[in-house]
């Protein structure tokens, strides 16, 4: 009998674990943003206007004198996560600072931010910016910034040739410990050729793979990809996204969040749920108030660094 129920166990293991696989393959197209800034865009063109709870995903590969001067953000978060180069940042508030190679920036613009991110010198800036939506709840909530440099990203090594970064969320028994208002997992894998991995996602979660380098299998369908594409992952119930390794630089991020299904509206660095509330944020950048205090006055001290 015990046999039995441990058989009927594993079965029942084996039913509730389905992977999930890719619905559809975006490549990247170049764009110019900011001023003079080169980026890849998947999520937030064309192609892929939005993926609940994630607004935009780009690769961006900025040189000076490009780079995003002086600009506002109001109803979401945004995620930068240097690859190569260093970026400055400033904001209206007066915090600064720099980001590198394996650093990462979790900005929460909430109800008010204006800042500036441009190349700390003329090397090539390379990295990941997502913009995360915050729910009607969290819109209009105090900014925050959560900083790590490389040395605080955690790291789990589940064999050799298998390399991850967890930004946020959970990977083998290791949890980030950023916080994510809008819940959110952000995995960054390196893989060796011939080697597998798979990721536990959340069911109720909606997400997508992102390749940085090399080439692999994606998912249960076995979906071969190259670098620059964003992967959408169906929302079958799957449990977990498995992966192989085609290539010696493999390298790739996981992200999947919590679908707020509330009403988007965006215009420009704004995300609201109602065409009344762009008008208000509008306003009150403007006018310097509801979060924007300081701002029509403000400017930031790296905005010209690269001026001729």
């Amino acid at each position: 009998i015990q046999s039995y129920i441990n058989t009927l166990q594993n079965k029942t293991k084996m039913a509730s674990r389905i992977a999930r696989k890719i619905t559809k393959a975006v490549l990247s197209r170049e764009q110019m943003d900011g001023d003079g800034a080169r980026v890849y865009r998947s999520i937030g063109s064309h192609a892929l206007r939005n993926l609940d709870p994630f607004l935009m995903l780009d690769e961006f590969d900025v040189r000076a004198p490009g780079g995003f001067p002086d600009h506002p953000h109001r109803g979401f978060e945004t995620v930068t996560y240097m690859l190569d180069g260093e970026f400055l940042h400033e904001d209206f508030k007066g915090h600064k600072g720099r980001i590198g190679p394996g650093d990462l920036q979790w900005m929460s613009a909430a109800k008010g931010i204006v800042h500036a991110e441009i190349p700390a010198n003329n090397s090539r800036a390379h990295g990941l910016q997502l913009w995360i939506n915050l729910s009607s709840a969290d819109k209009l909530s105090e900014p925050n910034y959560q900083e790590y440099p490389k040395e605080q990203v955690l790291q789990v090594s589940p064999e050799e040739g298998i390399d991850i970064k967890v930004i946020a969320g959970e990977s083998y028994g290791v949890q980030s410990p950023v916080m994510t208002r809008t819940p959110t997992m952000f995995i960054d894998v390196k893989l060796k050729k011939g080697k597998t991995m798979e990721q536990v996602i959340p069911k109720n979660y909606a997400g997508f793979i992102y390749t940085v380098a090399g080439t692999a299998l994606f998912g249960g369908d076995q979906h071969k990809s190259e670098a620059h594409h964003t992967l959408v992952l169906s929302e079958n119930g799957g449990t977990y996204i498995p992966v192989e390794s085609t290539s010696d630089d493999c390298h790739f991020v996981v992200i999947a969040g919590q679908p707020i299904k509330e009403p988007i509206v965006q215009h420009g660095p704004f995300v609201m749920n109602t065409q009344q509330e762009i008008y208000q944020a509008f306003a009150d950048y403007q006018h310097g108030r509801n979060g924007f205090e300081g701002a029509p006055e403000w400017t930031s001290s790296i905005r010209d660094r690269w001026s001729s």
